[in-house]
């Protein structure tokens, strides 16, 4: 069975899959790291891939960017292809000093202004949390690697451009160390179906300090996350 956005059918995606927001990230995981990689889906070149690792079927696919965006490709995983892992490796803006661009940051809960639970099913609540269980697979791995974690809260925020471009609410008041925009929405999901979801980013760039990275370092040096999430899988 497809759907209107995943052209695959059932049993040709995996039990776990690994989902960055660029599709292209996702195309250069499968390539670099899987064994035998297929692609499932190309529909609006939001691109899919099975393969191995380890001798374990994973999947990895892009998201897009934004709640509305993640919140159909994760509901469509989990609801309709027997997904039971989504682990998010995506990119963060800083808002802790503490935190440097390349740091590798697993979400332990998550706030956001977003209506999106609220709309979806009802949930009034301004924070959702990932699945305890799929967090301590992802800490065990890191800490087999060698890689070190910052286990923090994440902002999920529906806007990039803000008109007001101070932090200090999100960070001084929300307690958020790192911006970004679908684990709000990959959490509850994973939350209305009962499924397990995390989130494993990598600091882009710092509000901060404003140090950035390129595009290009984005989408293909940012593989510390990669690995402890494959790992994991």
């Amino acid at each position: 069975m497809s759907t209107p956005h995943n052209s695959a059918s059932v049993g040709e995606i995996a039990k776990t899959v690994l989902m960055p927001g660029d599709p292209l990230r996702a195309q250069f995981i499968a390539e670099t790291f899987l064994e035998n990689p297929v692609r499932f889906n190309a529909v609006r070149n939001m691109f899919g891939y099975t393969g191995t690792y380890k001798g374990k079927k994973i999947s990895v696919m892009g998201s897009g960017m934004g709640m509305p965006s993640i919140g159909i490709y994760s509901y469509e995983l989990f609801k309709f292809y027997g997904v039971e892992n989504i682990i998010r490796i995506g990119t963060a803006g800083a808002y802790s000093p503490k935190l440097d661009v390349f740091d590798t940051v697993l979400a332990k809960d998550c706030w956001s202004e977003s209506t999106y639970a609220l709309v979806q099913s009802g949930d009034t609540s301004d924070i959702q949390t990932p699945s305890e269980e799929l967090n301590e697979r992802i800490m065990t791995a890191a800490k087999s690697l060698g890689i070190p974690l910052t286990l923090g809260r994440v902002h999920s925020s529906d806007v990039f451009y803000h008109e007001d471009s101070s932090i200090d609410d999100f960070y001084v008041n929300h307690g958020c160390d790192v911006v970004e925009m679908e684990s709000f929405a990959l959490f509850h999901n994973a939350k209305v179906l009962g499924k397990h979801a995390a989130c494993l980013i990598t600091v882009s760039d710092s509000l901060v300090t404003h140090k950035e990275t390129t595009p290009e370092e984005r989408q293909k040096s940012f593989t510390n996350m990669m690995k402890v999430a494959l790992e994991a899988a």
